[in-house]
């Protein structure tokens, strides 16, 4: 198991910086650029706030963007929260298809380890990497707030940093589960996937009749204007996203140790 562990840190650790710094260093300098805009955000805040449901749908009609906190839930919100969702997804849906899609598989189970121990150690290098990702990025964005002088909303951004690593979670648990029967890697089927769920949450808050079903999203509970405006976290959307994430974990092991993989 620990040599399958370092293998996958060996072979994944460019695209691990790659997307971290991506995502992270794109979230820095939005919060950089506050500080040349800020003369203007006033105005750009008034009109944006009546702007109806696509206000409601972006947080703009309960934070202002004039502050820096509010420009960052709405702003940089949006980039982490898509950014690590693919993340999530294009790291989870190929850790084990891989193995079949570029014949190592005949090597990897003539190992002496079990295809559970394969996906525990798959498994935990995922983990790892999504926290490792969630810290970074966070790192970046509070060094943006001293950069600026600004205050860092800590208990805020310590909250939207955790859910949205639950929310990756859930993201990668599913792509995991895809990935435990599937022989390629669809990367492609990860991305509309992310792209997929975070539409359906911005639909949701937009559509009357969809507000209710927006519960059952990833997005819902990691949502960077209502986390940074106050509101109460939606203890049943995280029962769901625990539920989901878990039942997709059980189900990957069930499926990928009963089939016949191709070597």
């Amino acid at each position: 198991m620990r040599a399958i562990f370092l293998n996958e840190i060996k072979l994944n650790l460019k695209s691990f910086l790659i997307w971290s710094l991506a995502v992270g260093g794109l979230g820095f300098f939005c919060i950089l650029l506050y500080s040349s805009m800020e003369g203007e955000m006033q105005q750009m805040a008034d009109a944006f706030s009546n702007m109806g449901v696509f206000s409601d749908a972006f947080g703009m009609s309960t934070l202002s963007i004039s502050t820096l906190t509010g420009y960052f839930a709405t702003e940089v919100g949006a980039v982490h929260g898509l950014g690590g969702g693919m993340f999530a997804a294009i790291l989870a849906i190929g850790i084990l298809s891989k193995e079949e899609e570029i014949h190592t598989g005949e090597f990897l189970f003539s190992l002496p380890v079990s295809r559970t121990g394969v996906m525990a150690a798959k498994g935990l290098f995922l983990i790892l990497s999504l926290i490792g990702f969630t810290v970074l990025c966070g790192f970046l964005y509070a060094l943006g707030f001293v950069i600026l002088e600004e205050s860092i909303p800590a208990a805020d951004l310590l909250k939207y940093m955790a859910l949205q690593l639950l929310m990756d979670f859930e993201i990668a648990g599913i792509c995991f589960l895809v990935s435990s029967f599937s022989g390629k890697n669809r990367m492609g089927m990860g991305i509309a996937l992310t792209m997929i769920l975070y539409f359906f949450d911005v639909i949701g808050r937009v559509v009357p009749d969809l507000k209710g079903s927006v519960i059952i999203g990833p997005y819902s509970y990691s949502n960077a204007s209502e986390i940074f405006s106050g509101e109460e976290i939606k203890i049943a959307a995280i029962v769901i996203a625990a539920t989901v994430t878990v039942l997709c974990i059980v189900s990957s092991f069930i499926i990928y140790n009963r089939r016949d993989l191709v070597s």
